[in-house]
């Protein structure tokens, strides 16, 4: 058979077979079987497409010839692509789309025809980052796709919808991957401790050790087995059994961060960052910014903060400051860690350095004060629905100016209930592009009230 040695990973695993010790940890711990994979437990479900992909469940009808995986860094859709591979006994072929073009897949798919017509042995083609690629080469993975002539494995990190072809797309079957949980990386850390292939037992895992490897992880598998054998090397060199929080620290030379994602540094931090944008310090701002990163914090839950501070201490002083925090969570959303922390610090400057007001809070605070007092109501007749049959003759919309039919766009008219006519909410600020609203509602109110 006629094998690329560029493009396959066969010779390191004929390595890590006959010197396991000298293979990473994450590689030695690297899933055998579906039952082996951390996370990802709605997709490894008896009779799942996954489990149908390696055979399992039967004789039910073959799993799909095409696989698309979404989801964040470092939840395993390679370990889950090697699976499938080693489950089948198919030849595993990966290929990144950041290093390969047209050429390096024609010569994938061409080896796997020869693989298949000469020894009878199929192919995995596991393609990285698929949304790299241009549509000329999604293209050229088309006739492989539906001649089978490869089971396809594709991964990104970015929203297949945009970012890949909708005829590949219509023809693979797509799957989205959840981010790994403190609870899973935890059971593949005590595994990986006690597993002849991984530690063998040699060391223990101190509670806060464990701890502040969860927190460096940040949802990444291959990163906590990474911290996890730098710090069991040095336990060993220095004699030690346990992996302690010190130890870790000295390892991977970086200091744990005293907060407790469930508790009050969580709350506390939070509450620090907020102040300090409201308080326009933006080194503070960026300070705790970074204690939340390092700590691990769910980066949706600092974009959520943000866009609460854009409406709640901006508001419309800058009235792009919430546009900006909306669009900071989205794209948050779908790059996760570790390129979120740029959006995050985009977002947390623009919003520190922003003009402030919280006329738009006050307003809604004062309005919901007064509904709750009782100061509600009844609609005035004239703003009343006129559209159904009676209204007419219960005076409902009868002497409505409409707006668009007077000079200025603005009739001499009531809106508020009787009780509140007169009542003013909105107190505009001169800070800001707000100074242009303070203008043009003085102005409104005169001609609401006919003085304009």
């Amino acid at each position: 058979m006629d094998v690329e040695p560029d493009l396959f990973t066969a010779a390191a695993e004929e390595r890590q077979e006959k010197d396991p010790a000298s293979s990473p940890l994450a590689v030695r711990m690297r899933p055998r079987t579906l039952d082996e994979v951390v996370g990802q437990r709605h997709l490894l479900k008896p009779g799942s497409p996954l489990r149908r992909l390696v055979g399992e469940g039967g004789g039910g009808p073959a799993g799909p010839s095409s696989v698309i995986l979404w989801g964040p860094p470092g939840i395993g859709k390679t370990t889950l692509a090697y699976v499938v591979s080693k489950a089948t006994n198919k030849r595993f072929v990966e290929l990144s789309a950041i290093t390969a073009g047209v050429k390096e897949v024609r010569a994938v798919i061409d080896g796997a025809r020869r693989a298949s017509g000469g020894y009878g042995k199929e192919t995995v083609l596991f393609l990285d980052e698929i949304h790299r690629f241009s549509k000329a080469q999604q293209d050229s993975l088309l006739p492989a796709v539906e001649n089978r002539w490869v089971t396809l494995i594709a991964a990104t990190t970015e929203n297949p919808y945009f970012s890949v072809i909708s005829p590949l797309l219509s023809r693979s079957l797509l799957l989205t991957l959840e981010s790994l949980t403190d609870e899973d990386l935890s059971g593949l850390m005590d595994r990986a401790v006690t597993e002849e292939r991984g530690l063998g037992g040699a060391v223990e895992l101190a509670d806060d050790a464990r701890a502040h490897l969860l927190r460096i992880a940040g949802g990444d598998a291959r990163r906590a087995l990474t911290a996890l054998e730098a710090a069991a090397g040095g336990a060993l060199a220095k004699g030690e059994r346990e992996i302690t929080l010190q130890t870790v620290e000295e390892a991977v030379d970086r200091a744990a961060v005293t907060y407790d994602r469930d508790g009050d540094q969580h709350y506390d931090v939070a509450s620090a960052l907020i102040k300090s944008i409201r308080g326009s310090d933006v080194d503070a701002a960026l300070h705790y910014l970074a204690r939340m990163i390092e700590a691990g914090e769910d980066p949706r839950f600092i974009a959520r903060r943000l866009m609460i501070s854009a409406s709640e201490d901006i508001g419309l002083a800058d009235p792009q400051a919430l546009p900006l925090a909306v669009a900071a969570a989205q794209a948050v959303a779908m790059i996760g860690f570790p390129e979120a922390a740029l959006t995050l610090s985009h977002a947390t400057i623009a919003l520190a350095l922003a003009p402030k007001s919280n006329a738009a809070t006050n307003a809604i605070f004062a309005a919901r004060e007064d509904v709750r007092n009782g100061l509600a109501g009844p609609v005035p007749a004239h703003l009343r629905d006129g559209h159904y049959k009676g209204a007419a003759k219960l005076g409902h919309a009868q002497g409505y100016v409409y707006p668009h039919d007077v000079p200025g766009a603005i009739a001499s008219q009531q809106y508020a209930p009787d009780v509140l006519h007169g009542r003013h909410y909105y107190e505009p600020t001169r800070y800001g592009a707000e100074a242009r609203y303070a203008d043009v509602v003085e102005r409104v109110r005169e001609r609401l009230k006919g003085d304009g």
